[in-house]
């Protein structure tokens, strides 16, 4: 038998709750738990779903990990849109010039004109990048640093920078340093963002929309027209 606070008539907590409790925690499972979502990072989205999968299995608010209704899904969806748009022209026609970037993302180069590419690569930059890199990067390791760290503000801000480090650092990999440079600077701006509103829905329609936005250039082979848009 076992009461309403979840704990046994002797006391002690319910099996599932010591369970959960482990989950949220810095033990072993903890850190098996930690190490299993970033292994999933192999196969993306995986390691959102399996957020999803341990924020129910610990028991752990959704809002913790940004998962907060909006007041407005419209309006969030419209925000967010517009400012995905917005923040993208400005990184390729300011930012990354000012950083020596080359223009032309080689990359995603193969994009130019190539419509048979075009439903496999939106779904990346929705499901992928949009659901799938908000929710770990933003919502899940904010969550798990913040629990380490506290709530001050110094300790939001080391966890901005953290994240948008290790967000950058994976994108060096396929895209090189500017890939790396655009990946923190966008971090620090999304992150910063998460830092403030404790909101992920919005963000998620922005990294889509800026994403969305870097294929549209590349496929109508913009690149070099929009970054010489202001430095000739």
């Amino acid at each position: 038998m076992s009461d309403a606070a979840g704990t046994t008539n002797s006391g002690f907590p319910l099996p599932q709750d010591r369970f959960a409790a482990r989950l949220r925690g810095f033990g072993p499972l903890g850190i098996l738990a930690v190490l299993v979502i970033a292994a999933g990072q192999t196969v993306p989205p995986l390691s959102a779903v399996l957020v999803l999968v341990w924020t129910k299995l610990s028991r752990t608010p959704w809002r913790e990990i940004g998962y907060v209704r909006p007041r407005s899904w419209i309006a969030s969806l419209v925000v967010g849109v517009a400012f995905g748009i917005l923040f993208k022209f400005l990184m390729k026609a300011i930012v990354m010039p000012l950083l020596g970037a080359n223009p032309v993302n080689q990359a995603y180069h193969y994009l130019v004109g190539n419509r048979a590419a075009l439903a496999a690569v939106a779904f990346t930059m929705i499901v992928v990048a949009g659901f799938g890199e908000e929710t770990v990067f933003r919502g899940y390791l904010f969550e798990r640093l913040g629990k380490l760290l506290g709530r001050s503000l110094a300790a939001q801000i080391v966890i901005v920078l953290a994240t948008a480090a290790v967000f950058a650092s994976l994108h060096y990999f396929g895209q090189g340093l500017a890939g790396a440079q655009q990946a923190a600077i966008t971090g620090l701006v999304f992150g910063t963002v998460f830092a403030v509103t404790g909101r992920v829905w919005m963000l998620m329609c922005a990294h889509a929309a800026y994403d969305l936005t870097a294929v549209a250039i590349i496929y109508w082979n913009l690149e070099s027209v929009v970054a010489h848009l202001i430095f000739k």
